[in-house]
């Protein structure tokens, strides 16, 4: 998990985003935090810009085909274990220490948001973690809560689609069951969906076609 050591302003930022782009940002910032106000899930199209996602949807590519990602498991690394009756993704965890220059792009893309959302939510978050995420075609993730029973940390769920040209007959929507009803999102290229990990079970259709993205978590510890 990566810790947050020091507050991020929009006046000092690691990546030279310029003043124009920071505050369109802000406001795709703002859409994402209202709606998750108004409707427990907060949703922003074109969170990643079609360059960032399709490089890091290359990235992906390139370390599924060189056999560099793994089944993910159930659970938490003490109590992981892998199903795939229950989970068939594929997984690869994200870390500056690859020094990739457009994972580090992302990284910087989410301090920006975590500061835009301490400041204005009081949220408290402390670190993140976040992995590639790749579903091959047939494959699904059942219902399920992302905070563990044993740990508490995780505070909010994210998760980024890097998805060209996606279809509603490819399959692999995000199902999310409210208290009163369910939502369906579609996962189409640089949406980004956001909710509270204790709150809401969800789970990914079955999909017809290889449905990636990238998936992590805002931490309080």
């Amino acid at each position: 998990m990566y810790v947050i050591k020091h507050t991020f302003t929009f006046t000092r930022i690691i990546y030279p985003f310029q003043p124009v782009l920071i505050s369109l940002l802000q406001k795709i910032f703002n859409t994402l935090i209202n709606s998750f106000i108004e409707n427990k899930v907060g949703l922003a199209e074109n969170f990643l810009n079609t360059n960032l996602a399709g490089h890091l949807k290359d990235n992906l590519t390139k370390l599924y085909t060189s056999g560099l990602l793994r089944n993910a498991g159930i659970g938490n690394n003490k109590l992981a274990v892998q199903n795939k009756l229950v989970r068939g993704d594929k997984i690869y965890w994200l870390d500056r220490m690859h020094n990739n220059p457009y994972e580090n792009i992302f990284f910087d893309l989410m301090d920006l948001f975590v500061a835009h959302l301490n400041s204005t939510c009081y949220t408290g978050i402390t670190g993140y973690e976040f992995h590639y995420t790749l579903y091959e075609a047939g494959s699904f993730y059942k219902q399920h809560i992302d905070q563990f029973k044993n740990n508490d940390s995780r505070q909010y769920s994210i998760i980024m689609y890097l998805n060209e040209n996606w279809q509603a007959k490819d399959g692999g929507e995000l199902r999310i069951q409210h208290q009163d009803h369910t939502q369906l999102i579609a996962p189409t290229n640089g949406k980004m969906v956001f909710f509270k990990s204790s709150l809401l079970p969800h789970e990914v259709l079955v999909t017809h076609v290889p449905r990636m993205s990238i998936t992590g978590w805002l931490k309080r510890d």
